[in-house]
């Protein structure tokens, strides 16, 4: 027994011979497809309940339906513009953070205060503009217009606020873009059972108002002031692979998100009216559809402006270079964001801005020895001068010590009084500046418990003083710097002998420039004294130049003191610029001189057979023959050159065509044996059968043209009757040659049309086949209106791909993607004056029609959450389109005969109609109600939710009409059995005469008929009733009349 536990098993062998491995080795033979159990038997694995499969395939259809959307035509661009991400929540939610976080993991570059747009490099085709939606209802509904991505930012350890569910609202009204919630604080709620189901609570609720399965991130706390960086990658991952839909209002307009702007009005203009209208330039990403100079543009919070000028500039961001690279460089990372004060390199239409960051300044070091040689090289002082403005620190911490305090001879007491007056002229004077510091109000700020006093200053300074100042500051610095890199050493030197010293360096330079004159363009003393510019006066003009530059440079000096030691002082040190630059400059100018080269080297060789020159000619002539040298650029020629011109110009004294050429030999034609070479070019020569004349001779005379010797000359015609003339031989084989052309063209024609037939047959009996073998899911509605989406959108990216930038842009407009610049007029200067980066400057462009304006029929329905009932006829500020303005709606309901019926008040929990003036938008349009836009903390805490009523745009009009209902009322003074006259409810018989047939009813309810009006009083009336009615009551009739908007 134990022997057979431990013997091992036989192991299994596949058959070699017999009948299954014959099959199998048949099958592998001729490569058949070996079929599943499923294809063998197929019985076997069909459904045992038809209700079960039923309802799966039911369940299949359902979920492939819900995934479908209507195909829209794709208009984005090959380069997009960057995708915009607007970052919303309440106040202290933490969007700054968040916002330098992203900036930091894309770039490795934080910043340190982020106002407006940041665009940034997120991948090699990707680019991001990241923005800070403030506490503002106008910016959150300006930014749900235009944004692609918006990241909503909740408290987790407070939960939603009313801004979340405000902007919720907001984006379904304008176009829903893609939401993406975030929770912060998480790290504040200490229990995790806690924070476990404020999660799942949270999570629910977000899914509620966006939909089943939307995107919720959790930021669970902050180190050092920042997020974790594995949420932080994998909040950007989400961002760098995320797919957007286009939304309709976004397809059918153009829009600039404005980054940058620019005030080009004349400072003159400014200063003599600072209230002046303004002309800007706006800066921005075209999106949308291309932008037009014919299209008007919406400025939001501005109003409708017309397009002055509009031109498209580089790329300030510009996506990577397509080289075949695995991933992005990290030298290639772009970020751009004007308003943030980092820029780089701007490209404007007439400049080019860069912008310099002090972090990345070189450090200056004043005790480096290059610094000091730098400095003492590109001084415009002498030494003395700098040493006597020196600046020296004893202690850390002390004030500068400057040498004319130590006792060393000063300069003159000027200096002070040039720098005031300096800066006075740029308008930065420290004077001003500390009346700028008296001039303040304070302002108490509770806080959390605490008063907080703010200062707050009356002026501003203007942005160009502040750039002036900036640069003046700049230029004093670098003024100070220079100063105590100077070495005390110099101080040694006295006065005198650095005069002297000076006056021989002078001199040796003046000797040297003439040396490399003479050296470099020998000439003599005429054409010296001929030139414009000589050794003495290039000197004397450089002197000139740098006394110039000297006197208009910022020295410790005033302007009125000039004197001649003054001016000698700063020569001496001005020639030492640019010294061989000024040698070569004053080279180019004397070769560069106006003279008349034809004559200098032409006119040497005039031959002297010309008789009407004239003497100032002849006299220029003789100077220039005495002349080796011509102008400094060309040789006089040889005596042997002179001699071969002057042969040359002699050949051309009289026209001769027996004249012999002196280099080559030719043939004497007037020898009898050469004279038959060219006899046959001239007329006497012999010509061709078709020209010549015997032979046209013999056809005149030839008298009868049919006969038989006349067939010798072939066809002819007739060029008297115009008659063509054909011989018989012709005719017959024309006529042959003629018939077998056209047998042979219907044979080829006939074979060619069965060919086409054969193939067109061929064709379609292949796409029958095809269509039954090898398409076999059948084309459903929706996969073909995508597939024609998809060929629209192919045509449109190449209809234009091939035509140049300049000429696209005229006729398809500035297309998405390309930043331009935008230029506009008569601007208020409040736009100027109160410009706040944090809010965004949308700028929307109008379509045709969209500038007019007319009455707008709306569908209207107050908001659920809105605590008050609307009123016709109260103010409301609506945003339609790009649009926010304020009007007055009238309410209304359309009744069964199709007439808008007047409303007081807005139904409860049900739409109703509103009519108000406004801007003509088009149909289908979401708009949105509010009747207060403060931002006020004791407003918000009692209006609560701020969004009124929402609804959609439904006719345009010029005119419209809502009837409003009336009661008139009136006494009887005549009562019979089933008659009354009734009085007091018309004023004449003629409006008695309007009202015949209408209903009337007493106040007990008994209904009548007005008849016919009597003579007697005025405005009386017959009218019959179903029953006898009293004396005592009161006949009543409803009335609609049109109700004034």
């Amino acid at each position: 027994m134990d022997q057979e536990g431990t013997s091992k098993k036989k192991s299994h062998r596949d058959r070699n011979s017999g009948r299954k491995a014959e099959k199998k080795k048949n099958k592998k033979e001729k490569d058949i497809e070996e079929l599943t159990d499923k294809q063998r038997n197929p019985k076997a694995f069909t459904f045992n309940s038809a209700i079960r499969a039923e309802r799966r395939f039911r369940r299949k259809q359902d979920i492939d339906t819900h995934k479908q959307h209507v195909p829209v035509v794709d208009r984005s661009p090959i380069e997009p513009p960057p995708i915009l991400i607007a970052v919303v929540g309440p106040p202290k939610v933490g969007k700054t953070t968040l916002i330098n976080n992203l900036i930091k993991l894309f770039t490795k570059t934080p910043l340190t205060a982020i106002k407006g747009p940041v665009t940034i490099v997120t991948g090699k085709k990707r680019r991001i503009t990241l923005i800070e939606c403030n506490n503002d209802i106008n910016s959150m509904i300006d930014l749900a217009k235009v944004c692609d991505l918006a990241l909503l930012l909740c408290d987790a350890s407070f939960g939603f606020e009313m801004e979340v569910f405000e902007f919720l609202n907001i984006c379904q009204v304008h176009g829903m873009p893609r939401i993406m919630g975030i929770l912060t604080h998480l790290d504040m709620i200490k229990n995790s059972k806690t924070l476990k189901n404020t999660k799942k609570t949270l999570k629910h609720r977000f899914w509620t108002e966006v939909y089943p399965g939307a995107k919720l991130f959790y930021l669970s706390g902050i180190i050092h002031g920042q997020y974790l960086n594995n949420e932080i990658k994998n909040l950007g991952r989400f961002i760098s692979v995320m797919k957007f839909r286009p939304l309709v209002w976004r397809q059918n307009h153009s829009y600039i998100l404005g980054d940058r702007y620019e005030d080009l009005t004349n400072q003159e203009f400014i200063r003599q009216n600072p209230k002046c209208d303004r002309t800007i330039s706006l800066y921005g990403y075209v999106r949308g559809v291309p932008i037009k100079k014919e299209n008007s543009i919406h400025v939001a919070g501005f109003g409708d402006l017309r397009i002055n000028n509009i031109s498209y500039l580089p790329d300030p961001c510009p996506l990577p270079e397509e080289l075949k690279k695995r991933a992005l460089i990290e030298k290639e990372k772009f970020i751009y964001a004007p308003f943030s004060g980092l820029g780089g390199i701007v490209y404007d239409k007439d400049a080019v801005y860069i912008e310099c960051n002090n972090a990345q300044a070189k450090k200056y070091d004043p005790n480096d020895d290059y610094n000091i040689l730098d400095n003492l090289f590109n001084s415009k002082e002498t030494t003395g001068l700098n040493i006597q403005q020196d600046e020296v620190q004893l202690f850390t911490g002390t004030q500068m010590l400057v040498n004319k305090d130590t006792g060393v001879q000063s300069l003159e007491n000027n200096k002070t009084d040039n720098v005031i007056e300096q800066e006075t002229d740029n308008s930065t004077s420290f004077s001003s500046k500390n009346d700028n510091i008296k001039n303040y109000k304070e302002e108490q700020v509770v806080e959390n418990d605490r008063i907080r006093r703010k200062v707050i200053f009356d002026t501003e300074v203007d942005e160009n003083d502040d750039l002036e100042s900036e640069d003046s500051e700049s230029e004093n610095e670098m003024l100070e710097d220079t100063n105590k890199t100077l070495d005390l050493d110099d101080l040694k030197v006295k006065p005198i002998q650095k005069a002297k010293v000076e006056d021989e360096i002078f001199l040796k330079v003046k000797e040297f420039v003439t040396e490399l004159e003479a050296n470099d363009i020998p000439s003599s003393n005429d054409s010296t004294n001929k030139l414009p510019i000589n050794t003495t006066s290039i000197t004397n003009s450089d002197v000139e130049t740098d006394e110039e530059d000297s006197s208009n440079s910022e020295t410790p000096y005033s302007e009125d003191q000039s004197s001649e030691d003054e001016n000698f002082e700063n020569v001496d040190v001005m020639w030492k610029e640019n010294l061989v630059k000024k040698a070569q400059d004053a080279f180019l100018q004397r070769t560069h001189s106006t003279q008349n080269l034809m004559k200098q080297i032409y006119g040497v060789f005039e031959p002297s057979y010309q008789k009407g020159l004239k003497e100032t000619e002849q006299e220029e002539l003789s100077e220039n023959e005495n002349q080796t040298d011509i102008g400094g650029l060309f040789r006089k020629a040889s005596k042997h050159q002179e001699k071969l011109k002057s042969d040359r110009d002699r050949q051309n004294l009289m026209e001769s065509s027996l004249m012999f050429s002196w280099d080559t030999k030719t043939k004497d034609w007037t020898d009898k044996q050469n004279k038959p070479l060219i006899a046959n070019c001239f007329v006497t020569g012999k010509w061709n059968e078709s020209s010549d004349a015997a032979e046209l001779l013999k056809l005149d005379d030839a008298e009868n043209l049919s006969d038989i010797d006349s067939d010798m000359y072939g066809d002819f015609e007739d060029l008297e009757t115009g008659v063509k003339h054909v011989s018989s031989e012709n005719k017959k084989k024309v006529v042959s040659e003629t018939g077998k052309k056209r047998k042979r063209e219907n044979a080829d024609k006939d074979e060619m049309a069965d060919r086409e037939a054969l193939a067109e047959k061929k064709r379609k009996l292949k796409e029958k086949f095809d269509a039954e073998y090898d398409n076999t899911d059948k084309n459903t509605y929706y996969e073909d209106l995508k597939s024609t989406a998809e060929k629209q959108a192919q045509i449109n990216k190449t209809v234009f791909e091939n035509m140049p930038d300049e000429v696209r842009v005229e006729v398809e407009g500035f297309r998405p993607g390309m930043y331009v610049r935008i230029e506009i007029e008569k601007v208020p200067s409040e736009f100027i004056t109160n410009f706040d980066p944090t809010y965004p400057l949308v700028i929307g462009s109008l379509n045709m029609g969209e500038e007019n304006i007319g009455y707008v029929n709306v569908k209207i329905k107050k908001h659920r959450w809105y605590n008050k009932i609307l009123k016709t006829g109260d103010p409301l500020i609506v945003s339609l389109g790009w649009r926010r303005f304020q009007t007055l709606p009238v309410y209304s309901k359309l009744e069964d005969d199709l007439k808008y019926r007047y409303l007081k008040y807005t139904p409860e929990h049900l739409a109703c109609n509103a009519h108000f003036w406004g801007p003509i938008t088009p149909q289908g349009t979401g708009f949105l109600a509010l009747q207060s836009i403060d931002s006020n903390p004791e407003t918000l805490q009692k209006q609560g939710f701020r969004i009124a009523a929402t609804g959609a745009v439904q006719e345009l009009d010029k005119s419209t009409q809502i009837m409003k209902k009336l009661k008139l009322i009136g006494y009887p003074f005549k009562i019979y059995k089933k008659t009354a006259f009734i009085k007091n409810m018309f004023t004449s018989a003629l409006e008695v005469a309007k009202f015949e047939g209408a209903r009337i009813k007493t106040v007990s309810g008994v209904r009548g008929q007005i008849k016919k009006a009597v003579s007697k009083p005025e405005g009386c009336f017959r009218a019959t009733f179903e029953d006898k009615i009293l004396l005592s009551g009161k006949v009543k009739v409803y009335k609609l009349q049109n109700g004034s908007i």
